[in-house]
């Protein structure tokens, strides 16, 4: 069993030590079935951020298919081991805070999978909000949401859940939701609790 000396999933130390100490139970290795599919049925490719991006292997798959994408992670450790992990594709993951990043050219999506949930429930809404000054109007988000609907759920994490309709809350002022769907191919951590969702900004 690893031992972790930072606790605090806002400081990049906590995932540095992760991603040195190869604990990573949220790391799928490869691009999921929806993403591929979404970009099976794409008009065209799609100027595209992926936040929190791990072992970027998503970057690398959309870069392939000619999508022009980047792929950040605040935390140096994530971002070598995406560079590693991905090899040539390395090029599209840079190290930057989400919060502080400013795309070269405007978005046609965003691309979420483990990055809400990752951040505490305290982050919540200025993750939304974020999401919403990033993206011009018309433009997508689109990914995998951690749900919890039980009565009794924890947030307790990472990964922290959410309720599903507490999310609908948040995203609400900004976005409206165009597709919904259980997740085929989740990994152990987020089984039974996925969604992919295809939201719209207003």
């Amino acid at each position: 069993m690893a031992y972790f000396l930072t606790r605090d999933p806002c400081d990049p130390q906590f995932w540095d030590e992760r991603f040195e100490k190869y604990f990573t139970p949220w790391d799928k290795g490869n691009a999921p079935a929806d993403l591929q599919a979404f970009l099976q049925t794409a008009a065209g490719p799609m100027n595209t951020l992926i936040p929190g991006c791990g072992n970027g292997y998503e970057a690398a798959f959309l870069a392939q298919a000619g999508w022009p994408v980047v792929a950040i992670d605040f935390s140096p450790a994530a971002v070598r081991s995406a560079q590693a992990a991905i090899g040539e594709w390395g090029r599209h993951v840079i190290e930057a805070d989400f919060f502080a990043y400013t795309p070269a050219q405007p978005l046609d999506l965003i691309y979420e999978r483990a990055f809400f949930c990752a951040l505490p429930p305290a982050m919540r809404a200025d993750i939304v909000k974020r999401w919403a000054t990033l993206l011009p109007a018309g433009a997508l988000l689109a990914g995998y949401f951690f749900f919890d609907d039980a009565p009794d759920a924890s947030p307790k994490g990472p990964p922290f859940t959410i309720h599903s309709a507490a999310f609908a809350e948040l995203m609400s002022p900004y976005f409206v939701l165009l597709e919904e769907r259980a997740v085929s191919d989740s990994i152990p951590v987020f089984a039974g609790k996925e969604k992919w969702q295809v939201w719209r900004r207003l």
